[in-house]
């Protein structure tokens, strides 16, 4: 009975053991992973901390690293920038100012600076435009077309002579062209007050009609306003198609068309017989007004005056320095922060938000990389050194109030002593009609700027572009000197450069302008950059004469 009390009170006992572990709820692999986590947490957390003592070792090589590579790399973006991003030419003269003033050597001739000839291996016969289109042969009498010039003078050239084109394309009289009024060359000239109108209207009286007024009856509808003419938006370069299709049946069906603003708003290439209208008003028809002609004839006088020891013979340079257009160019000189604060308040003042639209990215760096940045007189005077130019070479300075004037003059005026311009050689009493419009002050310049031996272009633009063709058109073979300035920035960004190094390039330079600037283009069809105006031939040739003949 003990023995059986015995067996029984020990099954009962692991009956209840067994009971009580069965009634206890199984753990799932969930509690199993974290019971077996934290009995491995000791050893995890001390691998962890071995791999965080690497990464920090790691990360503390890296940074090591970095300051040693990478450091050079921040010091040659911020101290060392890329050849020709920053304004160095000041101190490369000062370095080489001795050796300029002493070099004698390789002195240019102006007597014989036309080592190259243009030869014009096609010849053309002008078309005239004698047919009409297609268009009614009595419209012109009775139907009229006007435009509103805008830009400066040589833009406004250039909206005249289309203008000629267009009312010779749609068979219109044409009313002398109106010019508009800008805020930034402020020139309130009217056409007479420039152009000679009426060799304009007798020159070209054969193939279009051009009037002074409308008449009476049609400006009547318009409360005797001509602003109250609705204004026709012509897109830019618009083709003589456009004109035909879109232009014509207006200009028909109401006689009368206004085109505001008008520069740029015919394509470059035309018919061959409308083109040779452009040909007729540019080289033909336009001429300067009396008062024009008679001082820039005085100034030409007293500029060959004062060159007697080159014969008479002196170099033009068309200076584009003035303060609207270091300001329009965003570049940076040496003038630190003062000239940025000023630059930037002359761009406020003559376009408004333009600069500072989100769209628009100032970078000055990549801008004097690109060319695209004005040369300064010091750097003009440094490459015409370097070409051969001599300290005696007269120079007359084709610009308006250079920015800076007494500081930015002063070194061309080491490199050349005999340096004119229109108010050294004109007297106030006879400039003073001139004062306060720019277009004619810039008519002056491009006058005695043809007649020069040598043209030297420093930043492009409608100026240089009409007077190359002119010069083109009147010599066949007139020098004229374009600089690289890509190449030239890259020469003056180094301050160690030698005179001899620098001399070397410019010759080579040189070289390059002159095979450029007697090349006469083959061109299959007329572009925004390939117009007439800058290259005349074969398209005009047969109306070579004199331009400024009385």
């Amino acid at each position: 009975m003990d023995a059986t009390l015995n067996f029984y009170n020990n099954n009962t006992s692991s009956s209840s053991s067994s009971a009580s572990s069965l009634s206890s709820p199984t753990p799932d692999k969930t509690t199993r992973r974290r019971l077996h986590r934290r009995r491995e947490s000791p050893l995890i957390g001390k691998f962890f901390r071995r791999r965080i003592y690497l990464y920090a070792l790691l990360l503390l090589l890296f940074l090591s690293g970095a300051i040693t590579f990478v450091g050079p790399f921040f010091t040659m973006l911020y101290l060392n920038p890329l050849p020709g991003s920053v304004y160095r030419s000041h101190e490369v003269f000062q370095n080489l100012l001795e050796e300029i003033q002493s070099d004698t050597s390789l002195q240019i001739q102006l007597s014989d600076v036309w080592k190259y000839k243009m030869k014009l291996k096609e010849k053309k016969p002008c078309e005239t435009p004698t047919s009409r289109q297609d268009l009614e042969a009595n419209i012109g009498n009775q139907h009229y077309l006007i435009v509103e010039a805008n830009g400066g003078l040589n833009q406004q050239r250039g909206s005249i002579c289309n203008a000629v084109a267009v009312a010779g394309l749609l068979n219109a009289s044409l009313l002398i062209p109106r010019f508009d009024f800008h805020n930034v060359w402020r020139d309130s000239s009217e056409f007479g007050d420039i152009y000679d109108e009426e060799h304009f209207i007798a020159t070209l009286k054969e193939y279009v009609n051009v009037v002074r007024e409308l008449p009476k009856e049609l400006l009547e509808d318009y409360d005797f306003n001509i602003s109250n003419i609705p204004n026709f938006r012509v897109p830019a370069w618009a083709s003589a198609s456009y004109y035909l299709e879109e232009v014509y049946p207006v200009l028909k069906e109401q006689r009368i068309v206004r085109i505001a603003p008008f520069a740029n708003r015919l394509d470059s290439s035309l018919p061959p017989h409308i083109q040779y209208l452009r040909c007729l008003a540019n080289f033909k028809a336009l001429r300067f007004s009396i008062p024009i002609r008679t001082l820039a004839k005085k100034l030409v006088k007293r500029m060959t005056i004062d060159s007697s020891g080159s014969g008479g013979k002196y170099v033009s340079v068309h200076l584009r320095f003035e303060e609207d257009m270091v300001a329009f160019s965003c570049c940076v000189y040496d003038g630190g922060k003062s000239e940025q604060l000023e630059m930037e308040s002359i761009r406020e003042k003559g376009w408004g938000d333009k600069f500072k639209r989100k769209d628009y990215v100032i970078d000055p760096g990549r801008f004097r990389i690109s060319g695209r940045c004005p040369m300064t007189p010091l750097e003009v005077g440094m490459m015409l050194r370097g070409m051969g130019f001599a300290n005696t070479t007269p120079i007359y300075l084709a610009a308006g109030k250079i920015y800076g004037a007494d500081k930015n003059l002063a070194p061309l005026r080491k490199m050349f002593p005999l340096l004119r311009s229109k108010d050294l050689l004109a007297t106030p009493n006879e400039l003073a009609s001139f004062q306060g419009y720019s277009s004619r002050l810039a008519a002056l310049d491009y006058i005695v700027c043809f007649v020069s031996e040598v043209f030297v272009t420093t930043q492009g633009g409608n100026f240089p572009h009409f007077l190359m063709g002119q010069r083109k058109f009147q010599y066949w073979h007139s020098k004229t000197i374009i600089p690289d300035k890509r190449k030239l920035v890259v020469l003056l960004h180094n301050t160690t450069l030698s005179w001899q190094t620098f001399k070397s390039e410019m010759q080579v330079m040189l070289e390059e302008s002159d095979h450029k600037g007697i090349a006469i283009p083959k061109i299959k069809k007329w572009t925004r950059k390939n117009t007439i105006y800058a290259n005349p031939f074969p398209e005009c040739q047969c109306l070579q004469e004199s331009l400024f003949s009385n």
